[in-house]
């Protein structure tokens, strides 16, 4: 639990068998309350107090500081953002200006990755998923403590969105009229701490016992193709793999090639979906041919010549057929149409 302390405790924390975890009193954050839960997921400081205060003379005993200090110093355990100058980003293409939390995950994240999903540190798959969880959860949460907006060319959003997770850790805090005890306040940062800290790890096991998975499942797919039509990938298994695709083309530079994916769906029936543009896009690569949309069972069967035909949609971008043959077929007339 986060306690504030007084001129005394400094004396007593010098003492104490635990480490310290220094992070400012008053009102908390999205940042810091992260930073702290990410912090009692590392070897160093999982058994860590957590002390809120702005008394520099206390800070000084803490073994670590979180967006208070005006200091980043790695070397020291310092990491604030808020002194003049300060501009660090997280890399590895990312450009925002990093909050106490991404300062944390930059420098203990892939040890926390590593930890929580039980894997060694040397896996491959912990570089992966400390890059995509930044990418998902912690550089949104950098760029709203440091008042970057999502707009920067200054577009108004066309509605008001305050249920991100740093907004509701805002709620949580005290109403301006309301007066609660530095203990209380203390209460409510660790309820805080634990709303973000448990959202992030219900992320990262998403990504990593589904997401990862997915890509395998991509990527291997991608890999078999390339012995026949790279035009058309074929899923024994269904996977979400839209922005999969789209990753692993640019990486093994094939950008633009796969224009139909093929894969079963839950009755065992057989689908074939034209390829967007984009992940988000609603326009196809080469949607199905036109005098096929709009078709069904028998009359698309006897349009194509190809038997057990279920359906193609009406916009082009799917259809289905009872048998991999049979979409295999289909992929096959679309490509030459």
């Amino acid at each position: 639990m986060a306690t504030t302390v007084n001129e005394p405790a400094a004396k007593r924390q010098k003492t104490d068998h635990n480490l310290v975890i220094g992070t400012h009193n008053g009102t908390f954050h999205c940042d810091e309350a992260l930073a702290v839960w990410l912090l009692k997921r590392t070897k160093t400081y999982k058994n860590a107090e957590v002390t809120r205060t702005r008394d520099e003379a206390i800070l000084a005993t803490c073994n670590i500081v979180v967006d208070v200090g005006a200091k980043y110093e790695p070397e020291n355990q310092r990491y604030d953002h808020h002194q003049r100058g300060f501009e660090e980003v997280f890399g590895h293409g990312f450009t925002t200006k990093l909050s106490s939390a991404g300062l944390v995950y930059k420098h203990f994240g892939q040890e926390i990755v590593s930890g929580l999903m039980g894997w060694p540190l040397t896996d491959a798959r912990v570089q992966a998923l400390w890059l995509k969880m930044y990418k998902e959860y912690i550089e949104a949460i950098d760029a709203i403590d440091n008042g970057i907006s999502a707009y920067p060319s200054g577009v108004k959003p066309a509605y008001r969105m305050r249920t991100d997770i740093s907004a509701r850790v805002g709620y949580l805090n005290p109403r301006w009229n309301v007066h609660t005890t530095p203990q209380g306040m203390d209460e409510l940062f660790v309820k805080a701490s634990d709303l973000v800290g448990g959202e992030f790890h219900e992320r990262l096991d998403y990504y990593g016992n589904a997401w990862l998975p997915a890509r395998e499942i991509v990527l291997n797919a991608l890999k078999d193709s390339a012995s026949g039509d790279e035009r058309v990938i074929v899923f024994h298994e269904f996977a979400p793999w839209k922005e999969h695709l789209f990753d692993l083309e640019r990486d093994i530079g094939k950008e633009g090639v796969a224009l139909y994916v093929l894969y079963p769906d839950e009755s065992g029936k057989w689908r074939i979906q034209a390829v967007p543009e984009s992940s988000e896009s609603f326009q196809s690569r080469k949607a199905l041919p036109e005098d096929w949309r709009g078709l069904r069972d028998d009359a698309l069967s006897q349009l194509t010549g190809v038997p057990g035909c279920i359906f193609v949609h009406a916009s082009g971008f799917i259809g289905g057929a009872q048998t991999e043959e049979a979409v295999q077929a289909l992929a096959r007339l679309a490509l030459q149409a």
